[in-house]
């Protein structure tokens, strides 16, 4: 799982530390270790902590390697789903909620983040501790940084572990973790400690790694610090209407419960959430998949990870912890994957939308631009794309 599991981490938003790049990617690996040690000593930093800071650092091309790997994310949310909510996992999860029940208790009171939210978490990052990677934390920062695809997002994310250094913290020797420089039950990075990082035990020491008081209360106050409205839901699975004006689906497109039950959209457990709440209709396989309404605590989710795919998992995991049973999978028209979708992706970038890199994943872009077309063309505006609206372009 710690594969797949860095794979979701390539995109994940460091929350604490700003993106700006201090040195400049590429070139001698060696002469960047150098400048970085010059960024250090000017952002005010002793010069002889960070020389024996980055004195052993070395690039790592196990990291870049993992950093390019990212077909998991081709999988439909139906395959993806399956595959990271294993029975097992349901049930070390729920004993992980008796067990910690009163870490939980304590989270949900001080953060307001409910308990099935971090337990999804704990799960998908780290199998609950089990899989934490053992990346040298340090070398995959820095090689990180000094390749040129995203070297704003973890250049920052390097002077935040020397900041950990500092306080005695992190040790570029044994530190380890995930591939992109996470670190502890939850794949938190360097930053994320810094800023949320909480002693939950009480034992004077943030330990991320084998405390789970430490790890989940961390992690919610992580996710309280992006936006975490507490007491209030954040995904629920819903019966639509067949006659339900598609192009309001999406992330794109928000309306107030309300609004949605007078369409005709109901819960398929349960009720909906309070009806001034904001929401939108997701439709991760096309209006014959299953559907779900996103609540604004779903958008959280995107600054922990930007996988549509993994955060809409994470999140109906998190129901299914809290009672949900098994969404309906219903049945999708079939979809495009691997070579298709890359074409897919072609023809709408020639059209001029953005759809980001043309790799094959459904992103929220192509999304965007999938639904842009099929209202063009004039057929059913869900998003989802498939072989015919391929051959309509």
């Amino acid at each position: 799982m710690r594969i797949i599991l860095s794979a979701a981490a390539l995109l994940f938003v460091a929350g604490a530390a700003s993106a700006q790049v201090s040195v400049q990617c590429g070139g001698s690996f060696s002469n960047f270790v150098a400048k970085m040690t010059d960024a250090a000593a000017r952002k005010g930093h002793d010069r002889g902590v960070a020389q024996r800071f980055f004195a052993g650092v070395r690039h790592d091309p196990a990291t870049i390697k993992a950093d390019r790997a990212q077909g998991i994310f081709a999988k439909t949310f139906t395959e993806f789903s399956r595959q990271l909510i294993s029975q097992n996992r349901m049930d070390h999860g729920r004993r992980n909620l008796q067990k910690h029940a009163a870490i939980f208790d304590r989270m949900e009171r001080q953060y307001g983040v409910s308990r099935g939210v971090l337990t999804a978490f704990w799960a998908f990052e780290t199998d609950y501790g089990g899989f934490q990677g053992n990346f040298n934390t340090l070398n995959s920062l820095m090689t990180l940084s000094h390749d040129c695809r995203r070297p704003e997002l973890f250049q920052p994310q390097v002077f935040a572990a020397l900041e950990l250094f500092e306080r005695g913290d992190f040790n570029p020797a044994t530190s380890t973790g995930a591939w992109a420089g996470e670190i502890g039950m939850v794949q938190m990075l360097p930053g994320d400690i810094i800023e949320a990082g909480v002693d939950g035990d009480g034992d004077g020491v943030v330990d991320l790694r084998r405390s789970p008081a430490d790890a989940l209360l961390s992690g919610a106050n992580m996710l309280k610090r992006l936006g975490w409205r507490a007491g209030e839901p954040w995904l629920q699975e819903v019966v639509v209407p067949a006659d339900l004006d598609w192009s309001r689906t999406g992330l794109d497109t928000s309306m107030k419960v309300g609004e949605w039950a007078r369409l005709g959209v109901t819960a398929r457990n349960g009720n909906l959430g309070p009806e001034t709440l904001e929401a939108s209709i997701l439709l991760p396989q096309g209006r014959k998949g299953p559907a779900f309404i996103a609540y604004p605590n779903y958008r959280v989710y995107f600054e922990w990870n930007k996988s549509f795919v993994y955060v809409t998992t994470a999140a109906y995991f998190a129901t299914r912890l809290e009672g949900a049973p098994v969404f309906d999978p219903r049945n999708p028209e079939a979809g495009l994957s691997g070579a298709r979708m890359k074409q897919l992706q072609q023809k709408l970038k020639a059209r001029g939308h953005d759809v980001g890199k043309v790799d094959g994943i459904l992103g929220a872009k192509t999304r965007a631009a999938v639904q842009a077309e099929q209202k063009r063309l004039g057929m059913p505006a869900d998003a989802w794309p498939t072989p015919a609206l391929l051959n309509a372009l």
